[in-house]
């Protein structure tokens, strides 16, 4: 007997997925919730659970294919007992699947990531029962990439499952072996998979994720569609550093998260906004809506791509809970894990680009939302105050918005308060 596996409601909107990774290949061993394959939705990669424990059969669809919420993925085996052997209907392979196959004279197989690898460990790697790992899609990128065997990595994350920084540890460590250990050398390679001389020029086209043509279609449509304008300011950041420095130990042994910028500045934009409504809205066809409330989207860098998760009601939540909130997106993010309720909603944007060293943007606004903050690298620069010339650590903040819904006045106004509070910080306790 066998349990189909359906594609599962993926969020609202959102109707259809493309399959990024299978986690799980016929004939393995599957537990109960333990994931089985990688959709790629517009926001997101999801992982899909077995709903049941036996032996994964075959996939109804291969990577790279978009399916439908409902539709069949796979079947598992329940009937018959993990490990055991079980007859599987084998798949008809393409054409670049059969010239992918590691042949059985050991000539290297070319990996995902257009580089060649010893066909031995990545068979050993995918497709023995017991030494297969689940890993997200960006740990398994993270794996291909470096080369390291995943079964020689112990995990540090939930379970005992591997996390990205795990497999950039054992990149670290890892050594080159030694004459005795060293593989017999593989065949030459044919002049179609020789690796080209020095010198040469070569090109790659990969196809694009589900994601990063979301994102593409997104912004390109913000900039068709909204009346984009970005104002600027510098902000003296000694205020909030001499904070920081002062109670960093007593805040992180209290709620055991550290400090950070991001709260400072979410708590300023939060004034702003409460002044200056129209920062805080949204144009729906004819209508301007207005909220009463701010859900903060925070732009976080993940493996396949820009995410925008939410901190929710970021007006009414403490400093300590918008750094946890920040720092749990942070993570899930590099670990492949947010889910669609976390990018759901925002009424306002905040994204800094000063974690990469960057010292001045125009920031894109994030549709539907009509303003975007930008937050930039810190820098002592020489500054007048009291006519005297004296150096401060400054940042450059920006405030791009939909000039259809935000006047000038206004976008000039709120980010002059934002500026105001960061130097100031009393004024947000105070509400000024």
């Amino acid at each position: 007997m066998s349990k189909q596996v359906m594609v599962p409601t993926l969020g609202e909107s959102v109707t259809e997925a493309t399959i990024g990774e299978w986690l799980k290949n016929p004939g393995d061993p599957v537990n109960v919730d333990e994931p089985i394959v990688s959709l790629e939705t517009d926001k997101v990669a999801v992982e899909v659970p077995s709903p049941v424990a036996g032996v994964m059969g075959a996939h109804a669809v291969e990577v790279g294919a978009t399916v439908e919420v409902g539709a069949l993925l796979a079947t598992i085996e329940d009937d018959v007992a993990a490990g055991e052997n079980t007859d599987v209907e084998p798949r008809e392979e393409s054409p670049a699947q059969k010239q992918a196959a590691p042949a059985s004279d050991g000539q290297g197989a070319r990996a995902d990531d257009g580089t060649l690898e010893d066909a031995a460990p990545a068979q050993a790697k995918i497709h023995d029962p017991e030494a297969t790992q689940t890993m997200s899609p960006a740990v398994r990128r993270a794996v291909l990439e470096h080369g390291v065997d995943p079964t020689r990595i112990k995990g540090t994350g939930k379970d005992g499952r591997l996390t990205k920084e795990d497999v950039l540890a054992a990149a670290e460590n890892k050594k080159a072996p030694s004459s005795a250990e060293a593989p017999a050398p593989a065949p030459a390679a044919t002049a179609a998979t020789q690796a080209p001389a020095q010198g040469d020029r070569r090109e790659e086209r990969v196809k694009m994720t589900r994601m990063r043509q979301t994102i593409a279609r997104r912004l390109k449509s913000a900039q068709e569609t909204a009346a984009l304008l970005t104002t600027f300011n510098d902000v003296d950041m000694t205020a909030v550093i001499e904070a920081r420095e002062k109670f960093k130990d007593t805040f992180a042994k209290k709620h055991d998260i550290k400090l950070g910028f991001m709260s400072f500045f979410a708590k300023a934009a939060c004034l702003a906004l409460k002044d200056l409504p129209s920062v805080n809205a949204q144009i729906d066809g004819d209508e301007i809506v207005y909220f009463d409330y701010v859900d903060i989207s925070v732009a976080v860098s993940a493996p396949n791509g820009l995410v925008v998760p939410v901190v929710r009601d970021a007006d009414s939540k403490s400093f300590a809970q918008i750094e946890k909130d920040i720092a749990d997106f942070g993570r899930r993010a590099k670990d492949g894990t947010l889910t669609m309720e976390d990018m759901k909603g925002g009424t306002f944007t905040i994204s800094n680009g000063g974690v990469f060293g960057g010292l001045m943007s125009t920031p894109i606004i994030n549709p539907p939302q009509s303003a975007v903050l930008g937050l930039h690298r810190i820098e002592d620069r020489p500054v007048v105050r009291d006519g005297q010339i004296v150096i401060r650590p400054m940042m450059y903040i920006a405030l791009s918005y939909d000039h259809r819904l935000v006047d000038g006045r206004e976008a000039v106004t709120a980010l002059k308060t934002i500026k105001e509070a960061i130097e100031d910080p009393m004024r947000m306790l105070i509400d000024l």
